[in-house]
């Protein structure tokens, strides 16, 4: 188990952070320059924070009141960073051994582990003989060598093209799995890379914690409209509520589109941001009579590799629709030349106005 609750200042920027990670895959994201690596380097003792306390397993790392700060290489923690940060005039093999060429019987542990992380043959090789991959596999195993009570992964995919980063993220978390049971930090911008590979997410923006939950919840309830971005959601409508009964919230836009939403909090009068993810959205012909399916005019497409993209102007807001493309083609093969929207309630979050 992890514990964090610090704070950093550092020149005008100030991080806010409190989180508990238990032996699950976590994910990080927001923004450039909101905090990620920062959190992992105080975790790491790379950093030291203005204040606070860092506790891994019961074991105080750092206490700001009580004076404790203990040295990076005593802290049992693995760190594979952006760049993988290997040693270019070493092998493979000592790049591996590098963290425990101090031990007995350390060549045993280092022949074993290139055997699990399935670099064997390539032992005597420099890391630019390397393919990407590989020098992930390499940066991967000097890490898990070392046998460390906390995983730091700082954006381990970045550096690597996007049709090779899709067929290695499975399979590094595979690797990790096989070879690691503890807590894993995972700091990433791309909160699709992060919900393919984390239980739980916590989203930071300027220094603070927005939001921490079940990566189902940060992509269907974002706490406010920058997660809702970071999320991928464009679609955004300024509403007020005008009625709450039955469970359900009655909201008008201000260019007077009525929308229905379940009441999930009791949220007065305020004004607030409706948002609905594109793929959410259901482009049809007829009007169908279900609720919240509105008439709406198309104003553009783009092609996109499985969907068309479509713009449509409902009540003067612009909307964009993801259609797959069976559905787009029986769409287009209808007579009716009449379009409508339909925003299913379920799908539809609201957040703050800004």
């Amino acid at each position: 188990m992890l514990e964090v609750q610090i704070e950093k200042s550092l020149h005008s920027f100030h991080l806010t952070s409190s989180f508990s990670v238990g032996n699950e895959i976590f994910g990080i994201i927001g923004p450039s320059g909101c905090g990620k690596s920062m959190t992992l380097q105080c975790i790491a003792g790379l950093q030291t924070p203005s204040s606070g306390k860092i506790i891994l397993n019961e074991r105080t790392l750092f206490d700001s009141n009580n004076k404790v700060n203990v040295s990076p290489q005593s802290r049992k923690i693995g760190y594979v960073f952006q760049n993988y940060a290997l040693f270019p005039h070493l092998t493979v093999e000592k790049n591996i051994s590098f963290g425990i060429r101090h031990l007995p019987a350390y060549k045993d542990q280092v022949h074993e582990m290139i055997k699990r992380v399935k670099l064997t043959g390539l032992e005597n090789r420099f890391p630019h003989e390397l393919s990407g991959g590989q020098q992930q596999r390499v940066a991967l195993a000097r890490t898990l060598v070392t046998k460390p009570e906390l995983l730091l992964l700082d954006e381990p995919f970045s550096a690597l093209d996007p049709h090779i980063k899709s067929q290695l993220e499975q399979g590094l978390i595979d690797m990790i799995h096989e070879n690691y049971q503890g807590a894993i930090l995972y700091i990433t911008h791309n909160l699709e890379e992060a919900y393919k590979l984390c239980n739980r997410i916590l989203v930071y923006e300027n220094g603070k914690v927005v939001q921490v939950g079940g990566k189902e919840e940060v992509v269907n309830n974002p706490a406010n409209i920058t997660v809702a971005k970071i999320a991928g959601c464009t679609n955004f409508l300024p509403v007020h509520v005008t009625k709450q009964s039955e469970g359900k919230l009655q909201l008008l836009s201000q260019n007077g589109m009525e929308l229905v939403i379940p009441e999930t909090i009791r949220l007065g009068n305020q004004q607030m941001i409706a948002g609905v993810h594109s793929y959410r959205l259901k482009l049809e012909k007829n009007p169908t009579g279900k609720m919240n399916t509105l008439p709406c005019q198309i104003k553009g497409m783009v092609q996109g590799i499985t969907f068309m993209a479509v713009q449509v102007i409902c009540k003067g807001h612009q909307l964009e629709i993801k259609v797959p493309y069976d559905e787009w083609e029986k769409l287009k093969a209808e007579t009716s030349s009449e379009w409508y929207v339909h925003i299913p309630a379920e799908h539809l979050f609201l957040v703050p106005a800004a």
